[in-house]
């Protein structure tokens, strides 16, 4: 399949210039083959014209739990040791494989409708999550959670053994579009023997670690009693970060930690809402990139942040940082794309994304530029991430097919879906539910 966008302006996120104006994009395959001018000889099969129409690098979400569509709204107002013991691993008691399955295929349409083309989720049952991924032509890095602390404290009595089945089957699947990792649920709640089994394993199978770092104080001064180390250097001590590690939050973290994250090459997905929805404190992204550490940005699961919104996402790291330190020049909206799209497309595991050029990927967004938000157009950067919303995502390509077109979903069917969701989900709440674990901090 050849397709051609000819006279679009472009945000390639590749080299000085941030805006090409009237360029021509050329895709073949799966992959970009011009950004410009389209070769002489390039025979398209589709001609999208792109006027008043913004080509950028598609958004990587590095942090999610995609099923949670199904608990959206289920635990509100509530702080973080309460929203979890009683609401979310209350009814996630009652979760059942197809309600998974159904939930990940939900968020995949609101992921595409923002689009976002590839995400990092740490769930269960995550061979259903396969299914709705491979279906719905979008990336994933998939981790089933395991807790280690007994298989009747597992949802649907899932151990280790069968996550590394899954691995073994799904990761490389889609020709390429699945990646597996190893999925502990956090240093809090997986005792030490555990977490050296995964890095075993991690380090067996060659694939990378996901799990929750360093979300409180609390869990910092707790780490410290048990452990004489915070959660950072415990991980680092027991060989997790030996392997390639995707770390959600570190919310709490010292010099000490930085240096760590930075020197192990671990990447930390930043999910800003979340932090502020449930009043967790908000972590120092400045730190992270003044101490080298790499960063991708991420929405979190629509259970504590409600939606899958990386345009969202964009404007409320901009703004919450630059109010913290008081900097209005604090993360310019250059710096804040970079870190959706590159940022995030390597914390997942697609490295090659998150660029327009040449060779790349063919995973880009173009969004119409005609509303009254976007008018005058004098900076479609800072428009892009300041008063963009989902529904001016017109294409979503991924890998050079396109998912969204004309606004339209060409992969899945939506009406069904939602149907299908919503209807797990008031059963989910509505059978008889038992708290499965505790958190204590």
């Amino acid at each position: 399949m050849r397709t051609l966008i000819q006279n679009v302006t472009a945000i390639p996120l590749d080299g000085e210039k941030e805006v090409l104006r009237g360029v021509d994009i050329a895709i073949e395959g799966k992959r970009i083959v011009a950004v410009g001018q389209a070769p002489p000889d390039f025979a398209a099969d589709e001609v999208i014209d792109g006027r008043d129409l913004l080509a950028v690098p598609a958004f990587f979400n590095a942090h999610t739990h995609a099923s949670m569509t199904l608990e959206r709204g289920w635990a509100e107002d509530l702080p973080f040791d309460r929203w979890l013991n009683e609401k979310i691993w209350v009814a996630e008691s009652a979760l059942e494989p197809e309600a998974v399955y159904w939930g990940a295929a939900l968020a995949c349409c609101e992921m595409i409708r923002s689009g976002i083309v590839g995400f990092a989720d740490h769930y269960f049952w995550m061979d259903r999550v396969a299914r709705a991924v491979e279906e719905a032509g979008t990336k994933a890095l998939l981790a089933w959670c395991q807790f280690g602390i007994g298989k009747e404290h597992e949802v649907g009595g899932a151990v280790l053994e069968d996550t590394l089945a899954f691995i073994e089957e799904w990761h490389g699947a889609a020709e390429g579009r699945i990646r597996c990792a190893l999925g502990p649920h956090s240093p809090y709640m997986c005792p030490p023997d555990f977490l050296r089994r995964v890095a075993e394993e991690a380090a067996r199978l060659d694939v990378s670690i996901h799990l929750h770092v360093s979300e409180s104080e609390e869990q910092v001064r707790n780490s410290l009693k048990a452990h004489g180390r915070t959660p950072v250097d415990h991980l680092a001590h027991l060989g997790v970060f030996d392997h390639p590690t995707l770390a959600a939050h570190c919310i709490v973290v010292d010099d000490q930690d930085l240096a760590i994250l930075a020197e192990k090459g671990v990447h930390v997905a930043h999910t800003p809402k979340t932090y502020m929805k449930l009043g967790m404190g908000m972590a120092p992204l400045e730190r992270f990139l003044g101490a080298g550490v790499h960063v991708g940005l991420g929405t979190d699961g629509p259970a504590s942040n409600n939606d899958l919104n990386m345009l969202e996402v964009l404007r409320l790291t901009g703004l919450v940082h630059k109010n913290r330190l008081r900097d209005p020049a604090a993360f310019p909206h250059s710096l804040l794309l970079r870190l959706a799209t590159q940022g995030s497309a390597q914390a997942v595991g697609f490295t090659e994304s998150g660029v327009l050029r040449p060779g790349a990927p063919a995973d880009l967004i173009l969004l119409d530029t005609r509303g009254t938000h976007w008018t005058p157009r004098h900076d479609l950067g800072a428009h892009l991430v300041y008063a963009s919303h989902p529904s001016d995502v017109r294409y979503v390509f991924c890998d050079g097919r396109v998912l969204l077109q004309n606004g339209e979903l060409t992969t899945l069917d939506e009406e069904r879906i939602r149907y299908e969701a919503e209807r797990r989900a008031f059963r989910m709440v509505g059978t008889p539910m038992r708290r499965v674990r505790e958190y204590r901090g």
